[in-house]
């Protein structure tokens, strides 16, 4: 069994937790997650069991897209609603939808954000929550990431009460910590803020309408269905550039051969996927590093004869 599960991640649970249940309900090892979510955070959680774990990193470098919750008033130690509050400010008056669109549409494009201290970040070796565990403050790494889409889902003209709540989708590159982003649209707003709901609706290719429960993926491996559920590895590297060779090729990329990058491939810095002309996946390429106009093979994915 290989291939990919889309698998909906229930709320309370880590994605460490979801392979751990997915080994005892498959009765097999070799499964991996493609990319931390928070045990509060519902949604898509591509599965790769078998072969297709050797895809997981592409899926996790891929760009990803959320349904959030803001709320402001407050802010907390975890920046979402399992934190202790740290700093309050009643909202005064009222937020109007259109203050909220600005704010949003200002966050478009390339933006810098620090990741907060409950986060998996190593600093020092140390995850970032080791730190904040222990009531240690450290200084952290900022990064850019990339908003690609924001708007806002909430239908109301106006948000008031001390602690008014509305809800926003974004589509983002990797990297991108929603939390924060709750928090940077409340700055902007002149109020402490939180994330109060998550939920991931796309990973790369696969969308919340085509995941699965952990319900029924028990079912289905019960009536012995499982296997025509599960996606094949190159799904989860479909948004990746493709390179389609011959068969005599073929039996030289699943020998690990340099092959010469094509005119249209040479502007690419990332990951290529070299393909049979049937579109099975044989080899992620990289260009060679010291020989001009040549790639490499990072990783074979399939090498029988």
């Amino acid at each position: 069994m290989e291939g990919i599960i889309p698998l909906f991640k229930p709320k309370g649970m880590t994605s460490h937790d979801c392979v751990f249940k997915l080994r005892k309900i498959l009765r097999m090892k070799r499964i991996g997650h493609t990319g931390t979510l928070d045990p509060d955070v519902t949604g898509v959680l591509p599965i790769c069991i078998g072969r297709a774990t050797k895809v997981a990193e592409y899926i996790t470098d891929a760009g990803k897209a959320y349904e959030g919750e803001v709320t402001l008033g407050f802010s907390t130690s975890t920046e979402d609603a399992s934190g202790e509050k740290i700093e309050e400010k009643p909202v005064a008056g009222r937020v109007t939808r259109a203050q909220v669109i600005d704010v949003l549409e200002n966050l478009k494009g390339e933006i810098t954000q620090t990741p907060p201290m409950y986060s998996a970040v190593k600093v020092n070796g140390k995850r970032l929550y080791e730190y904040a565990r222990k009531g240690i403050e450290v200084e952290r790494p900022t990064r850019k990431v990339s908003i690609y889409s924001i708007e806002l889902l909430s239908e109301e003209q106006e948000f008031e009460g001390p602690n008014p709540s509305f809800r926003f989708r974004v589509e983002c590159s990797k990297g991108t910590y929603i939390r924060t982003l709750a928090v940077m649209i409340g700055e902007a707003l002149g109020y402490p803020a939180h994330m109060s709901g998550l939920e991931r609706i796309r990973s790369a290719s696969f969308a919340k309408e085509e995941c699965l429960t952990f319900k029924d993926i028990e079912a289905l491996q019960e009536s012995g269905e499982l296997a025509a559920k599960i996606r094949p590895l190159e799904e989860g590297i479909s948004h990746l550039p493709k390179y389609t060779i011959s068969d005599t090729v073929a039996e030289k990329v699943k020998n690990g051969a340099l092959l010469n990058i094509p005119d249209f491939l040479e502007k690419e810095t990332g990951p290529i996927v070299v393909q049979t002309e049937a579109g099975t996946a044989l080899a992620i390429y990289l260009h060679h590093p010291a020989k001009p106009g040549l790639m490499k093979p990072s990783k074979v994915l399939r090498n029988e004869a």
